[in-house]
């Protein structure tokens, strides 16, 4: 479990292909010090095991499903990444609950300045954006940011400076892909009340019957 607020920005040091998988050493100072081989360490949002490390490097296994739903089939050596350490219990939360499991990936669509402050528009699709509200909370590449705009197919954030510096999202080009991770309570929402309304129907994800005020009162939610 991670809090979306990015510890440090690491740098991929190599990219070891296999046929369907990829292992990364990534270079790293503050979250390895005090990692032990099976920690969770989020890489630009995607929760990665860690397999071996030393003072200045660690690794880690990138399975096929990863690379399918991710932006990771496009890493490369020397590319910057935002690194978070799983939370304790303990420490305060100041982004949002994260989990570490991509939904999708989305497009960066345009930068644009307002004063001291990025408006950054990103294209997902309706898959994703399905669970995108403004106001509500979206990891972008593990950055825990509030949804200031949303329609069918886009949805816009405002990126203060200090996640500017801190982040790799304003070093990002019109037309880069990033992993997308929406908030999990929407998702919990529409599978409890699909289930409900088709136990036996495999096809009910697909569903296009949408979640109402009245089958949320219904189900008990609010």
């Amino acid at each position: 479990m991670f809090t979306g607020i990015i510890e440090e920005i690491g740098i991929i040091k190599e990219v070891r292909k296999g046929t369907k998988s990829i292992q990364l050493s990534i270079q790293a100072d503050k979250v390895l010090s005090d990692v032990k081989l099976g920690d969770s360490i989020a890489t630009n949002g995607i929760c990665l095991t860690v397999t071996k490390f030393d003072s200045s490097c660690f690794s880690v296994d990138v399975m096929p499903e990863s690379i399918k739903r991710t932006s990771l089939g496009n890493i490369r050596s020397g590319m910057m990444v935002n690194l978070e350490r799983a939370v304790r219990v303990g420490d305060r939360l100041g982004g949002h609950i994260v989990s570490g499991h991509i939904d999708g990936v989305g497009t960066i669509e345009d930068f644009k300045e307002d004063d001291n402050a990025i408006w950054v528009t990103i294209n997902a699709s309706s898959n994703i954006m399905k669970y995108i509200i403004e106001k509500g909370s979206i990891a972008i590449d593990g950055v825990s940011l509030t949804v200031a705009y949303a329609d069918n197919k886009k949805f816009k954030v405002s990126i203060i400076p200090h996640t500017k510096k801190e982040t790799i999202l304003c070093s990002k080009k019109i037309g880069d892909l990033v992993n997308l991770e929406c908030d999990i309570t929407a998702k919990y929402i529409e599978r409890f009340v699909l289930w409900k309304d088709h136990p036996n129907d495999e096809s009910s994800e697909n569903s296009s019957q949408g979640v109402s005020l009245d089958m949320l009162k219904e189900n008990g939610f609010i």
